[in-house]
């Protein structure tokens, strides 16, 4: 298991290099952001465990950029640090979406058992669908490990492409439920614009062409939201 990815937004460039190298030096590896914009550039582009963010920030402050972070991910812990401690801004803080607060000044200790404390109620509350490879859809059975997609688990098996595979999966995870199309963009296209949106859709087309062969199974646009993939069997 490597290294746990915190992502790390702070203006203050003398606090956020101490800050940094204290958490380097507890084994976890910092990606160090100097304000909002440039941490939602580097969330775009990459997987955290974990997001330490400043509230007050030029450009972009800490509520407005956990709010951009909780659009495409539900899941990964966000820890605020403030030098305010007014009452209202710590319930905007867990308004949208923060695990955790911390008022400057903190004790870097008290910060690292909170990120060690969050980390490990988020590996146990891992659900099992995380791990999931196999899956039954209708008459189907996929195995997104080896990528294959067959009637039956001793048909002939399809190839999928990696892409393929991973949006199965998703829809499959996500079965009879909505699958939220930005979920599906940030996960796997690691961008939500209109190109990897149309990308997408040619992606959805193509599952559609093989799930075709069972009646009872079909993926349905949500207009606006994103898709259901439909087992009726």
């Amino acid at each position: 298991m490597g290294s746990k990815k915190i992502l790390l937004v702070e203006d203050d460039p003398n606090f956020g290099t101490v800050l940094k190298d204290y958490l380097a030096l507890n084994d976890y590896n910092v990606t160090h952001a100097k304000d909002g914009i440039e941490g939602l550039i580097m969330f775009k582009n990459s997987d955290y465990d974990l997001c330490i963010l400043d509230v007050m920030m030029p450009r972009k402050d800490g509520f407005s950029l956990a709010q951009d972070i909780r659009v495409t991910n539900k899941e990964v812990p966000i820890i605020f640090l403030t030098a305010k401690t007014l009452k209202e801004d710590v319930l905007k803080g867990y308004a949208v979406g923060a695990d955790d607060y911390l008022n400057k000044p903190f004790d870097s200790e008290v910060l690292l058992h909170k990120i060690k404390a969050i980390l490990q109620r988020k590996e146990t509350d891992k659900s099992a669908e995380s791990e999931q490879f196999e899956f039954i859809i209708g008459s189907f059975f996929f195995n997104s490990k080896l990528r294959h997609l067959s009637i039956g688990a001793d048909g002939e098996p399809n190839k999928l492409s990696p892409k393929e595979s991973k949006l199965l999966r998703m829809l499959a995870i996500h079965k009879n439920d909505l699958m939220p199309r930005e979920l599906a963009l940030t996960k796997i296209w690691r961008d939500d614009n209109y190109f990897t949106s149309r990308s997408m859709d040619v992606y959805i087309a193509k599952l559609r062409k093989y799930l075709k062969l069972d009646e009872n199974v079909e993926i349905l646009n949500i207009h606006g939201e994103g898709f259901r993939l439909v087992d009726k069997s």
